[in-house]
């Protein structure tokens, strides 16, 4: 099944024609799509507002309790959730095209792997925005306001469109491990054959060679005769 992996993981046979509407409608495609928009939206609310300054200060400080970390971490997942999803995006346009079943596998391997990961990370995020927005002074970042809170608001979403990207990609991976179950077929060894006799011989039509004497066994000892 290496070398013939049409089919394989959930896609379609390779080498089929591309349809762009029934590459849209599918589920994990979406689900990508909507994740990238939420990583957009979160980086993004980060990196604009993120930061502020105060009259009596002209140093840039965190709205989140003045905590650096908490922004570092929030653009740096929302960032790097972004490009994986743009990569991700690609690797199912070229799926279908992708003949080698070891290759289709791996490939779900790391979709599964990743979306586990940015799932709890997602989760973390979240955990971490929350805790230290609840110790900020709503009045000294009023004007942010509402860019802290969608980013919270857009992490908490995303922790279940990357838990969705994680179902998709699980089941694409039992899919294939299921055709390549079906498909296996144990090697067994050939029965051995008794061999044959030679032929036009039978082994109950056997005679004893002619000239041949069977010596008779004595009856018993006889002594020679005495004159």
């Amino acid at each position: 099944m290496e070398g013939g992996g049409s089919g394989a993981y959930g896609a379609a046979k390779a080498g089929g024609a591309f349809d762009l509407v029934r590459f849209v409608q599918q589920p994990q495609v979406l689900a990508r799509i909507v994740s990238a928009i939420f990583a957009l939206i979160v980086f993004a609310c980060l990196v604009g507002d993120g930061y502020i300054s105060t009259p009596e200060d002209s140093h840039l400080f965190c709205v989140f309790n003045h905590n650096e970390d908490a922004c570092r971490y929030g653009i740096g997942i929302g960032v790097l959730a972004f490009l994986a999803c743009i990569f991700f995006f690609m690797v199912d346009v070229y799926f279908p095209q992708i003949s080698n079943a070891t290759d289709r596998k791996y490939l779900v391997l790391a979709d599964l792997g990743f979306s586990g990961l940015w799932t709890f990370l997602w989760f973390i995020g979240f955990c971490f925005l929350t805790n230290q927005w609840s110790w900020t002074w709503t009045e000294q970042v009023y004007i942010v306001a509402d860019s802290a809170r969608a980013a919270i608001t857009f992490s908490f979403f995303s922790i279940f469109s990357w838990g969705l990207l994680l179902t998709f990609a699980y089941k694409r991976y039992k899919m294939g491990v299921e055709d390549f179950a079906q498909s296996y077929v144990d090697p067994t060894p050939e029965v051995s054959t008794p061999y044959s006799s030679y032929p036009n011989i039978s082994h109950e039509s056997y005679q004893q060679p002619p000239f041949t004497h069977t010596a008779e066994a004595p009856e018993g000892y006889q002594p020679p005769p005495v004159y």
